[in-house]
């Protein structure tokens, strides 16, 4: 509630006050009565009721109303655009607002299909770190350059049951030494679920002996070069794996509920405070810890983008702006609410808005934002794709 009526005093200010100039005073006229259609992946409960209650939070401040399309795939969207431009339909499109990352995006921006740039120009962005390299400039390599707007953080970090694990490892190297001495007791999603393919990536991070190439499409000679490393590092690795890694939990929920029900150790997410509200829901135990490794891990932020065609542009940039406000990133990243960590440069915070981060709830599991360590760039999307298939046709039959 403390947070819902900060949020509420802060949009006062930002709706009428200094902020505002006469371009976004007209855009906020236009939004006015406008109902967006925000397509976005519908499978977390949680996310989905902060989408609601972002709705809420609009349609009271500024009469614009938020319709989620629950997507099971955000290529369902991006899709539906192509099907509209190809038919002519450049105005008066069906999808108002994408939460949108990587190759989706980039098919996007690469065909067109994409309104912009505004992100930059929004009010809120001055609370961003935009700089050239900067996590919100960049989606999986592919400069954003003010096509998308960012709305919430992802950071891959490992769980560990501290009532079993007094020292968790801090290095994938690490890590295999670990499951030696602990055979069964750790395993990872299928590399056919974005988590496990996850694992691949961060492993490849670490061990490639030029990660610099991963910035870049794959090739056969630099994915020949790169991975060498990491397939020798998986052969040790996979017969200490859960199972003597034959078979692998299907996705990450699968997964945590190994560790719940302690057939194993350790697991991995990509939300930090993941394991948090799952003890805070009784979904784990409460010794369960989490933890980044020490030479920082993989991390994106999620953008929203909007289509070359949508009927609600002027809507859609006020719900991009909304979600930048400090206010609703601080209530997103209540453990309570999402958890998700904010994409804002704290450094340019005042003092209140500052302290409405540090008056969050805490969990003993819940890392705080120096203990996440670096944040490791995203390899080219082209290398997921082909860490899957190379594992795929390595380790199944």
């Amino acid at each position: 509630m403390k947070n819902v009526l900060l949020l509420t005093a802060a949009l006062v200010v930002h709706a009428g006050g200094a902020f505002a100039d006469s371009g976004w005073d007209d855009t906020l006229a236009k939004a006015r009565g406008q109902t967006v259609y925000w397509n976005a992946w519908g499978g977390d409960e949680r996310t989905n009721a902060f989408i609601s209650w972002a709705g809420e939070q609009v349609k009271a401040r500024y009469g614009v109303t938020i319709q989620q399309v629950k997507l099971t795939d955000t290529a369902e969207a991006v899709t539906r655009v192509i099907a509209e431009k190809a038919a002519g339909k450049t105005n008066g499109g069906s999808v108002d607002l994408i939460w949108i990352n990587g190759p989706n995006f980039l098919s996007m921006k690469e065909k067109g299909l994409l309104h912009g740039p505004f992100a930059n120009e929004l009010p809120n962005a001055r609370f961003l770190d935009l700089g050239a390299n900067s996590a919100a400039s960049v989606d999986f390599t592919v400069p954003v350059e003010g096509y998308e707007s960012p709305w919430r953080l992802a950071k891959f970090v490992f769980n560990y049951d501290s009532a079993r694990v007094q020292a968790p490892p801090k290095s994938m190297r690490a890590l295999l030494e670990w499951a030696k001495e602990h055979p069964g007791r750790f395993t990872h999603p299928d590399v056919s679920n974005f988590m496990g393919a996850t694992f691949l990536k961060q492993a490849l991070i670490e061990l490639a002996p030029d990660r610099s190439v991963l910035q870049s499409p794959v090739s056969d000679a630099s994915f020949e070069t790169a991975s060498a490393p990491l397939w020798a590092w998986y052969d040790a690795l996979r017969p200490n794996l859960w199972q003597a890694g034959t078979t692998f939990p299907a996705n990450g929920s699968a997964q945590q509920q190994l560790l719940n029900d302690r057939e194993i150790d350790m697991s991995m997410s990509f939300d930090p405070a993941s394991a948090a509200a799952a003890i805070a829901g009784g979904q784990l135990p409460d010794t369960i810890r989490t933890y980044s490794l020490k030479g920082g891990t993989i991390g994106n932020i999620s953008f929203v983008a909007i289509p070359f065609n949508a009927a609600h542009k002027e809507g859609a940039e006020v719900v991009a702006d909304f979600l930048l406000e400090p206010a609703t990133q601080a209530h997103a990243q209540d453990i309570s609410v999402l958890g998700s960590f904010s994409v804002l440069d704290q450094n340019k915070l005042d003092e209140q808005q500052k302290a409405l981060f540090a008056s969050l709830p805490t969990s003993p599991a819940l890392p705080g934002n120096a203990e996440l360590g670096a944040t490791l760039l995203e390899p080219h999307a082209s290398w997921m794709t082909r860490l899957s298939e190379e594992w795929a046709k390595r380790y199944t039959k």
